[in-house]
């Protein structure tokens, strides 16, 4: 038994085929086979149910795959504690889109010192990145504190939770919508509900998080409050965000949707609520490198550093929070 065959088998595993498998790894099928014939051979048993049409782990597979997974993640995290800043590190990270966004040019800055190093982020919600990141799949995945609190069935003891501060959800406009337009750049906008709720709404229709379908509810804003005319429904982040540059619709998004300069935030003079999320990185442990400690303790203090040289916002928060 091997750590190449382990990593053949891991994949196949995955994968609804040999082919795919194959896709995966930059492999022909029949390496793909041969590599788990050999380490079939070498345990003396099958780990696959040949009889059905797809790749199917059979029990002997099942018990394997969690101990293959354990096995390559030390060999992988010895290998760069070794080579340190010369390690080729493949950093793989899942979470909501939106979340991302937000982290994705901090955890590049992260990892520059790491030339040879790869950065995958992988679009998930966030029970499918914590169900990633118990397979093994993913390095770590970024997440609401809600879902942290909660913890869940894929939850281990072994998952260390590093703050990477919170979210607010604002009221934003395109520099085409009328409530923008001929304003001057650096201009405090402010309106009341009534002008704000005369215009049209872009909104998913789950939430950006957790891919719960919430409908109205799903960006945070209290329809019960505030009822909205929503006339533009997608899941799409960047086509929700098209609607919104060209002036065509208002949206509420997170407030770091704002450093996008095409994009301005409306006060909302008279509104009653605030929509929170507390955000995290959580990764393992038990399998992280040293480079994996590192990226982790940088993403806290970049996010801590950024804190202190920004300005605290000009409106007080509003009394109650969005679910």
């Amino acid at each position: 038994m091997n750590l190449s065959d382990l990593r053949v088998f891991v994949s196949a595993a995955r994968r609804p085929s040999l082919g795919a498998a194959a896709l995966e790894l930059h492999l022909t099928p029949s390496a793909v086979s041969k590599a788990l014939r050999r380490l079939e051979d070498s345990l003396g048993q099958p780990l696959f149910d040949r009889s059905a049409k797809q790749l199917v782990l059979n029990g002997a597979g099942q018990l394997l795959l969690a101990r293959a997974q354990t096995l390559l993640a030390l060999a992988d995290q010895a290998r760069a504690d070794l080579m340190g800043e010369r390690a080729a590190v493949d950093c793989r990270v899942g979470g909501p889109a939106i979340l991302l966004w937000r982290h994705g040019q901090a955890l590049a800055r992260a990892l520059a010192v790491y030339p040879d190093g790869k950065l995958r982020m992988q679009a998930m919600f966030e029970e499918q990145a914590l169900a990633a990141l118990a397979r093994g799949e993913i390095n770590a995945a970024i997440v609401t504190g809600a879902l942290v609190e909660g913890r869940g069935e894929h939850w281990s003891d072994d998952w260390r939770v590093t703050p990477l501060g919170s979210v607010t959800l604002q009221l934003v406009a395109g520099r085409d919508h009328p409530l923008v337009r001929g304003r001057a750049a650096g201009e405090l906008l402010r309106a009341s509900s009534a002008e704000v709720l005369a215009h049209d709404f872009a909104c998913p229709s789950r939430s950006l998080f957790c891919g719960v379908p919430r409908g109205a509810r799903s960006d945070g804003w209290r329809d019960d409050q505030l009822p909205r005319k929503i006339r533009y429904w997608t899941d799409d982040l960047q086509l929700l965000l098209s609607f919104v540059k060209s002036g065509q619709a208002l949206a509420y998004l997170p407030d770091f949707a704002l450093d996008d300069a095409a994009l301005r935030r409306i006060h909302v003079s008279d509104c009653g609520f605030e929509c929170v999320e507390q955000v995290a990185l959580v990764w393992n442990t038990a399998l992280a490198g040293a480079w994996q400690q590192d990226l982790a303790t940088t993403l806290a203090t970049t996010l801590a550093t950024s804190l202190a040289t920004t300005p605290a916002a000009g409106l007080p928060r509003g009394a109650g929070q969005a679910e």
